[in-house]
């Protein structure tokens, strides 16, 4: 009995799988060159239908390790804890910490996997977790995130010479901000909280004169509340934060048009060319006129 559960525990060798480990005579060459020796990778693969995938290391590995599962459904375990790996989640599982992931016997997942290390994974690590603690993350299908990882392996299957190395480990890091970035990269989509959509109906409505009374009806909640939301979110007062905006947006005209103060003063909203002026002077820390002849130079 316990000679067959051995066998359906398989840490590699499936059907269309793909494999790159580095050779550690590499790490010299890459940890010696300044673009990619805070962030670099040291293995590589995908593991299509991964049936009976049984990993386990006591003591961990001394690299970060990415599991992106597309297909199917597996289980990490980090310590006493449990993360359920399904189709288009990952998770990164930190350096030095005994772990275990295995593929479902029933859906068996597909995974694409990295093991990464340098000064700025510690940080990208970080940017992944949760109060410090690893964190499965569910995340849109991407077809153009598929295709930069199979550019990686197809560099790397043709040569290990320096200016490959650079340019297949400056794509990964691409490759694993894309997944850990990803509301950021689309934040329309995915910021969809009161003061979001807040700042973004201040944004589309950039040339109006608007009340907070206006903005806290605008988000169906009492201007009391409203504030205390935006205030916590902003750091910022809501009229405070469309001013901000409104003077932002005066700078693009100042740099890229021709239009007088005023009019550009008006065209945002304000009937005071005078006001605007010294409100501008106040966020920027220069007139409207001077701001135009310093950086029109």
């Amino acid at each position: 009995m316990n000679n067959i559960t051995q066998s359906r525990k398989i840490k590699e060798g499936f059907v269309g799988q793909r494999m790159i480990v580095l050779p550690p005579n590499l790490k010299r060459i890459v940890t010696n060159n300044p673009l990619i020796r805070n962030f670099y990778l040291t293995a590589i693969g995908y593991y299509p239908k991964a049936t009976y995938h049984d990993r386990e290391r006591k003591t961990g590995s001394s690299q970060y390790i990415l599991l992106y599962c597309v297909d199917g459904e597996g289980t990490v375990y980090l310590g006493e804890d449990t993360y359920l790996l399904k189709p288009n989640t990952y998770i990164i599982i930190p350096k030095n910490v005994g772990h275990r992931y295995k593929s479902s016997n029933n859906n068996p997942w597909s995974i694409y996997w990295v093991h990464f290390s340098g000064l700025s994974a510690d940080a990208l690590y970080e940017r992944s977790a949760v109060q410090g603690l690893p964190q499965v993350h569910a995340i849109p299908y991407d077809d153009s995130r598929i295709r930069l990882f199979e550019q990686i392996y197809s560099i790397l299957e043709h040569s290990f010479h320096e200016k490959e190395l650079e340019i297949t480990n400056l794509y990964l890091q691409h490759f694993v901000t894309s997944l850990i970035y990803y509301k950021e990269l689309d934040p329309m989509v995915y910021e969809t909280d009161t003061v979001s959509l807040s700042i973004a109906y201040m944004k589309k409505h950039i040339d109006k004169k608007l009340l907070i009374d206006d903005l806290a009806k605008q988000c169906g909640i009492s201007v009391s509340h409203y504030s205390r939301l935006f205030h916590q979110r902003t750091g910022s007062s809501p009229i405070n934060y469309f001013n901000l905006l409104k003077i932002q947006a005066s700078c693009q005209h100042l740099y890229f048009t021709d239009r007088s103060i005023k009019e550009i003063a008006i065209t945002l909203g304000f009937d005071d060319q005078y006001y605007f002026s010294r409100l501008f002077a106040k966020l920027i820390g220069m007139s409207p006129l001077k701001y135009r002849k310093t950086h029109k130079k």
